[in-house]
């Protein structure tokens, strides 16, 4: 599978046209499974036909069961300077229910050792809105998590999809999905916990102190272009979007060839202006009118102007120099809003 991401890497060496790097980003799948060598294979190779900048910000996606001490001292060796811990909850029965190998004990010593071993900047997920979960319950884990002292807290709100165990499980009428107003109050109280404690909710599901944003996601969500290497990766340049086949005996086999197997998708004007409205409705920077009309020619403000002034009116949402910002009220609703105001093709 690495051989074939160094292959990809070197057939898509083009594909950002001379782009600096800033970010790297190993995640999807299970990258924390990655050995020391074979990293530093990847980032040789991204090197190698890209250029990537002395301060790029390179994170790696990790379970805490995947991250002994042997491996982060391996880790801390690579080009590897930021790590995303997926913690999800505190609670061992809440894990459990989550099909996680990791007990609340092992996420607590991962944060610990990856200290120990020198990262000075640790991401780490959790989960809200779980089934079963008590706003105590709620409570608690933002209280471990803000005992761990990290400098970044990325939370979401559990989505039950069809396909998946627990849309089953829904469907069969073995759990019950949550409420939207429970998701809505566990949000609020990790809004107030979290600005307390001094951390700056920088996007709806992202808080971060001063200084350690996520250089990555902001990118994305500032619609910076990007490639994706490997099964089920995403690229985009502006134009059009690459889907990458999720299977990875097809990924292999196709690569085997010497082609890289995507499906490419050419972005229409609407999608383009609801990209951006989706996206930058969600950060503290907002929605900036002006940029939309330059880059796409849609007129926010005033194609909209009626339902902007509700917003408003409402206090869901504040306009000033032309940018549309959500307020706390508003972020409960931040996708709702972006939809309302979705173009249609």
């Amino acid at each position: 599978m690495v051989k074939a991401m160094v292959q990809e890497i070197e057939l898509q060496q083009h594909y950002l046209e001379g782009e600096q790097i800033e970010t790297i980003y190993f995640g999807g799948g299970t990258p924390s499974l990655l050995t020391q060598a074979e990293v530093e294979e990847l980032m040789t190779a991204i090197r190698t036909r890209f250029v990537v900048t002395k301060q790029a910000e390179i994170t790696l996606e990790a379970n805490p069961d995947d991250l002994s001490k042997e491996k982060l001292a391996a880790l801390k060796k690579s080009a590897v300077n930021r790590l995303s811990i997926g913690i999800q909850t505190f609670h061992d029965t809440l894990l459990t229910s989550l099909n996680r190998a990791h007990s609340s004990e092992d996420a607590m010593r991962c944060v610990s050792n990856s200290r120990e071993a020198g990262f000075n900047n640790i991401s780490i997920d959790l989960m809200y809105a779980l089934p079963a979960e008590t706003m105590e319950m709620w409570k608690e884990d933002i209280e471990r998590a803000l005992a761990l002292d990290p400098e970044h807290i990325s939370c979401y709100s559990l989505t039950i999809e069809p396909k998946t165990a627990f849309g089953k499980w829904t469907k069969q009428g073995k759990l019950k999905a949550p409420e939207d107003e429970v998701a809505a109050q566990h949000l609020e109280l990790l809004m107030d916990v979290l600005e307390k404690a001094g951390y700056e909710h920088y996007e709806v599901s992202n808080f971060a102190k001063p200084g350690f944003y996520s250089r990555h996601n902001s990118s994305y969500w500032k619609g910076a272009h990007y490639l994706g290497i490997g099964p089920s990766a995403h690229s985009y340049n502006g134009i059009s979007r690459h889907y990458t086949v999720a299977n990875n005996h097809h990924y292999l086999k196709a690569m085997a060839s010497g082609a890289v197997p995507f499906e490419k998708e050419i972005l229409s004007k609407a999608d383009k202006i609801n990209e951006y409205l989706l996206t930058t409705l969600r950060t503290s920077w907002g929605c900036d009118s002006e940029k939309l009309l330059a880059a796409t020619g849609y007129d926010l403000l005033t194609e909209q102007a009626t339902y902007v002034q509700q917003l408003v009116d409402f206090q869901y949402a504040l306009v000033e120099e032309k940018k549309i910002t959500l307020t706390r009220r508003g972020k409960l609703l931040a996708d709702k809003i972006a939809s309302d105001l979705f173009v249609l093709p």
